[in-house]
């Protein structure tokens, strides 16, 4: 089935040719690979988004694709380096991240989000939604600080180097120094014609939400990384990454201990003493038969075998720990207390001749 490239870039089949240059331009920083170090399948996520802007943004290719024509991709680009033309022809010839090249690429600074799931999800995994306020890209100028319409131009000062030399005379002679150009404050680039919005900052504040892939197995105080998903610093920078602290709901029917999940049965004495048959309930839903023998003690322990929570980062699960209670009635009736005193004779113990007196205390 051929690759929905308007899904790819996330933009509708009627978008405009500046709509898609936009969409380009905000994926383009969140999936290269430069924003993604240690991230393997960076590049090939990044080569699907640059796939789709070719061809969208082609008028003759974007009207055969519509058409249901098979466009061939395979010499679009020779190599990854290929890609350096199509993001000088976007971001312009400061290069994709429009400088810092003296300096080094800015980068925005992480953002910690607490997020509080169940203890279901927590054991098996699940997606979340995260909202937090924090410096996002402009979403009219794509985060170049450029207007519509318009790019950023090369510094004419360093020439999109980001830096200047500098010829400096003393007693030892002429001596060269390397400093970050003004002109470009070190971006290679300048906005000759800023964007409304951001002023030329390439950056605003809002609202930003990200779905959060919870693994299963996380326990509290598990922090997720999302990296290039926390603060935008502004114009020619990379976004620092989201740091999810997990949070987990106590769980009335559960205790969780490392990746075993413990849950208490509650046995009258008769129970106990006879044994019975009892359903225990799962976490993940539905219960699960339990034989009790004669005779089980207060504080016994049964083990159920892998119904714990997942083990993080591995296959399996901990185990089902059932620890017996056994409940001694508080108040009985004149036939409950007849018939336990019957029992009390037959065993040779010997309890209080009146259940309803009671000690004096000093």
């Amino acid at each position: 089935m051929p690759r929905d490239y308007y899904a790819t870039l996330g933009v509708a089949r009627d978008a405009t040719t500046e709509d898609i240059k936009k969409a380009f331009r905000r994926l383009a920083r969140e999936t290269h690979p430069d924003a993604n170090p240690g991230d393997l399948s960076a590049e090939a996520r990044f080569r699907e988004v640059a796939e789709a802007y070719e061809v969208l943004s082609d008028p003759d290719r974007r009207q055969r694709y519509d058409r249901g024509d098979t466009i061939d991709l395979s010499d679009l680009f020779g190599n990854f380096g290929g890609f350096d033309d199509l993001l000088r022809s976007v971001f312009g010839d400061g290069g994709f991240f429009s400088g810092g090249r003296q300096g080094g690429v800015p980068r925005g600074r992480d953002v910690l989000v607490a997020v509080e799931v169940d203890l279901a999800t927590a054991a098996f995994g699940g997606e979340r939604d995260v909202e937090f306020r924090t410096r996002v890209m402009c979403d009219v100028c794509g985060g170049d600080g450029a207007a519509p319409g318009t790019s950023v131009v090369t510094c004419s000062t360093c020439g999109g180097s980001g830096s200047v030399r500098v010829a400096r005379r003393g007693l030892l002679g002429t001596m060269m120094t390397v400093s970050s150009c003004t002109t470009c404050a070190g971006m290679g680039t300048t906005v000759t014609d800023p964007c409304s919005q951001c002023r030329g900052l390439g950056a605003i504040t809002g609202e930003r939400e990200v779905k959060v892939e919870i693994p299963a197995g996380v326990g509290p105080g598990t922090r997720l990384r999302l990296g290039g998903r926390g603060e935008f610093p502004g114009r020619g920078g990379l976004a620092g990454d989201l740091q999810v602290e997990i949070r987990v709901a106590v769980n009335e029917t559960f205790r969780r201990e490392g990746d075993h999940l413990i849950h208490t049965l509650r046995l009258g004495i008769t129970e106990a003493a006879l044994g019975t048959e009892v359903q225990i309930p799962l976490l993940e839903g539905g219960t699960e038969t339990l034989e009790i023998a004669a005779g089980t003690q207060p504080g016994a322990v049964f083990r159920l075998p892998s119904l714990g929570t997942a083990h993080l980062g591995r296959r399996g699960r901990g185990d089902l720990l059932v620890q017996v209670v056994v409940e001694v009635p508080t108040e009985l009736t004149a036939e409950e207390s007849e018939a336990l005193r019957t029992f009390a004779r037959i065993r040779g113990e010997h309890p209080r001749e009146s259940s309803g007196r009671r000690r004096r205390g000093r």
